[in-house]
């Protein structure tokens, strides 16, 4: 059965390309098109659509909006189209916490030819977005009371490691908060192209106790700092100086990903070892499994998120199946779970 789809952009030309590339899939069809939000309601209710793809910007009434009425009335996978500006991206990572499950940026209007370079990306991320657990939205609530015996031999000498992909900046979102800013250092990949990495790093430093950043090459990790991996850029630890040290490069793609989990995980396998605490969160795919057994294999402890609080269960179930998991946690226990290991 065809996943069918309902494209929401002001841009016909946008439409017809997104037309083109989700009809040339066996798997999926475009259902209907409107210019606006106030004829997508229409469509939905007419078509009954399995996802919505939505324009950050447009006329009549903007994205953000649209997705808050939508999220909040009628549930359902949305996956957002950005612009690559600062001004998008800062809405495309709050409509990511109203719940959309994933965005694509599209390439400027006279880039005709880029957007079919997308066609795989698109492709992905609909599929993923079909296959999503859509909840509605909660109200943030307070940091959890959560805290960790102060033991700057333990801050200083762990690292931990976690990898995300689709619905994992809420993931990361909801671990960071709760993080106490006694914790070690923590280096993050997260799926996300360049340019929105910096207002995903700087929203979550906005109301985490810890700080947020985005990585810089050749940084000494600090312990109560996250270090999220820029987009476009593969993040690895090395050690040197007695001190754990950010690399960034710009080396090809693994699992077609970059920034990708098994780089960081394979990075900190070999520099940190069994100092390393490992995180597996939401995600389509298998990026990050074998880096996660390596880790292991060197030492590291481990944890996946359940199926259950998963957006998309297929990172966290493929690390599993390959034996790189030590332990399975409930995404609101991760933290917890995490602070009892450096405990003990």
């Amino acid at each position: 059965m065809s996943i069918k789809v309902l494209i929401v952009d002001d841009s016909m030309l946008i439409r017809r390309i997104l037309r083109e590339i989700i009809n040339s899939q066996h798997d999926m069809e475009v259902v209907g098109e409107a210019p606006d939000p106030l004829i997508a309601r229409t469509l939905i209710k007419a078509l009954n659509p399995d996802v919505l793809t939505l324009d950050v910007e447009m006329p009549k009434m903007d994205g953000l909006n649209f997705l808050e009425k939508l999220m909040r009335l009628r549930p359902m996978p949305v996956v957002m189209i950005s612009t690559l500006t600062e001004k998008s991206s800062v809405i495309t990572m709050q409509a990511l916490e109203l719940g959309a499950v994933d965005f694509i940026t599209k390439p400027k209007i006279n880039q005709l030819n880029g957007m079919q370079g997308y066609s795989q990306e698109i492709t992905d991320k609909i599929r993923a977005a079909s296959m999503a657990k859509i909840k509605r939205p909660v109200q943030s609530t307070a940091l959890s009371k959560v805290s960790m015996p102060r033991s700057d031999n333990i801050s200083r000498k762990t690292v931990i490691a976690i990898g995300a992909s689709t619905g994992g900046t809420e993931a990361i979102s909801q671990m960071l908060r709760s993080m106490p800013k006694e914790c070690p250092a923590i280096v993050i990949a997260q799926h996300m192209p360049a340019g929105f990495t910096a207002s995903f790093a700087s929203r979550l430093n906005s109301f985490c106790t810890i700080e947020v950043k985005e990585a810089k090459h050749n940084e000494c990790l600090s312990a109560g700092t996250a270090y999220i991996a820029p987009g476009n850029k593969h993040l690895c630890v090395i050690r040197k100086s007695g001190c754990y040290y950010t690399q960034l490069n710009e080396l090809e793609p693994v699992n077609r990903h970059r920034p990708s989990v098994d780089v960081l995980f394979e990075s900190v396998a070999s520099n940190v070892g069994e100092n390393a605490i490992g995180i597996i969160l939401t995600g389509m795919g298998k990026d990050g499994a074998a880096g996660l057994l390596t880790m292991k294999n060197e030492g590291a402890f481990n944890f996946s998120q359940d199926e259950q609080s998963c957006v998309v269960y297929g990172m966290p179930r493929e690390a599993l199946l390959l034996g790189g998991v030590d332990q399975v946690e409930p995404l609101n226990n991760m933290v917890e779970a995490v602070l009892q290991r450096l405990r003990n």
